[in-house]
């Protein structure tokens, strides 16, 4: 690594293995940020997902991807991590109103307390997440209030906040459509097949192209008018 690349602040980035999450992570390093890729295996049903954060940090050029187990399962209430069926007739909540069955209690909280954690540990004082609350399918912890008050928290809650080197929680996405995301990704340059975004993964380790995730993933593309490269079960 050259001086000027060492000289480069560090950022702690989310890597989900998610579209949306790829696409912050790739926004944190055409800021100019150097990569600490996190990644939580919370024994999610979409597991799946963890080879595509693997693939993702690895082509983002991530100095270090960490995927931390944490078994989220032990804890249930949610179709990701229990025995509740993924809803799959169409975006919305699958229960008849509110927020949707596969809202992981807390998940963005926990999530975010741990980059906070290793961002500390490492010196950065910077941390991008994918969340977005346009095309958030209603999870509140997506929502700018809580992002908002999640880097309160950290300054008061860190030794390195309270001595007075605060941290920033970059929530890049957050005021984009799914197809401005879309679009987002084509300009970056990304090769977007690489994410993962189901789920209730279908046989053959494909998405399934009926849950919440896939449908709004398919109608992002489409609105956009950039190809899919996503192969689905069954288009909705």
């Amino acid at each position: 690594m050259t001086n000027e690349a060492k000289a480069a602040p560090l950022a702690v980035v989310l890597v989900s293995g998610g579209l949306d999450s790829m696409i912050s992570a790739a926004s944190a390093r055409e800021a100019g940020y150097r990569l600490l890729a996190l990644s939580i295996d919370y024994n999610q049903r979409h597991r799946v997902e963890l080879a595509a954060a693997r693939r993702v940090a690895a082509a983002l050029g991530a100095e270090r991807h960490i995927v931390l187990p944490l078994d989220l399962s032990a804890f249930g209430g949610s179709a990701l991590t229990d025995d509740i069926a993924v809803p799959k007739d169409g975006v919305g909540t699958g229960d008849g109103g509110g927020i949707p069955v596969t809202y992981v209690p807390a998940r963005n909280t926990i999530f975010l307390s741990l980059a906070l954690g290793w961002a500390e540990a490492a010196g950065a004082r910077d941390l991008f997440i994918g969340v977005n609350a346009l095309d958030y399918s209603g999870y509140p912890d997506c929502r700018p209030e809580f992002i908002s008050a999640f880097e309160g928290l950290a300054e008061i809650a860190t030794k390195a906040g309270v001595e007075g080197a605060p941290f920033r929680i970059h929530a890049p996405l957050q005021h984009m459509t799914k197809a401005d995301i879309v679009l987002e990704g084509r300009r970056l340059g990304l090769d977007m097949g690489i994410s993962w975004s189901c789920y209730d993964p279908a046989p053959g380790s494909v998405h399934c192209g009926l849950c919440d995730s896939c449908r709004l993933r398919a109608k992002g593309f489409d609105d956009a008018g950039v190809p899919d490269p996503t192969v689905y079960a069954v288009r909705a």
